[in-house]
């Protein structure tokens, strides 16, 4: 089965994220707030929302016991914490399609910044939809194989009768990509196999992918993602640039 193989696309610029492991989890941890207040419950067997987070913060290895602090501080009584999810779309250097979600208690600031970011490294700010058209909503687990150890024909018929879409196994990574409604369940599915993941959640997967030829607009597509995700507000940064 062939699929979108994202994964390479988006390795580096994960790296640096989970370098800065402690922000990665106070962005989670944000996401477990809104899940919550928005989904009305604490249970992830009754708040998929909550489920869908769950599953990305165990992918990045945040500890049981942060996820059951952040569940229990937003059901408290006391907890006023309170933000909106936005997102914004634009071009970065060489027409790279990019999305960019927040979650945010102060649009005033989290525009201006996104705004910056943008205009900073030679890219533009455009309206809602005018990237988003080019990319798919889906859910996407990853599966680290750099040791062999797992038969990839097993996987993938694994990940088939947990309801998955997709399988593909590019390099060390095994991909599976799913419809965004199935993604808890093909979760929940391959959890009890045993299989463990590096990257669980649901993206903005590109249709298409570009590859950037200037030194130049490389140095600033990479900048333009390094000062995205250095927001505190800002949640996901898709992209449909091609880092081979």
């Amino acid at each position: 089965m062939s699929g979108h193989s994202k994964w390479h696309n988006i390795q580096k610029t994960k790296g640096a994220a989970d370098a800065k492991r402690s922000a990665a989890f106070t962005k989670i941890a944000r996401e477990i707030i809104v899940a919550v207040k928005e989904g009305g419950s604490g249970d992830p067997n009754n708040n998929s929302r909550l489920a869908t987070v769950i599953a990305k913060a165990k992918a990045v290895n945040m500890p049981n016991d942060n996820i059951k602090r952040t569940i229990d501080k937003a059901l408290g009584a006391g907890n006023t914490d309170s933000y909106e999810a936005v997102t914004y779309e634009g071009y970065g250097p060489g027409g790279v399609a990019v999305i960019v979600e927040a979650l945010t208690d102060n649009r005033q600031r989290t525009a201006p910044e996104v705004r910056h970011a943008f205009d900073k490294c030679n890219g533009n700010l455009g309206a809602i939809g005018c990237v988003s058209w080019s990319f798919d909503k889906k859910g996407v687990i990853v599966i680290d194989n750099e040791e062999g150890e797992l038969d990839e024909e097993t996987v993938m018929m694994d990940a088939l009768d947990a309801g998955a879409a997709d399988f593909e196994a590019d390099g060390p990574a095994l991909e599976i990509t799913c419809d965004p409604d199935a993604f808890n369940d093909v979760v929940k599915a391959l959890e009890e196999k045993g299989y463990s993941f590096v990257n669980a959640e649901v993206e903005m997967v590109p249709q298409n992918y570009i590859t950037l030829s200037s030194e130049g607009d490389v140095k600033n597509m990479q900048k333009l993602i390094d000062m995205l995700e250095d927001s505190d507000d800002v949640q996901n940064v898709w992209h449909n640039w091609s880092q081979d």
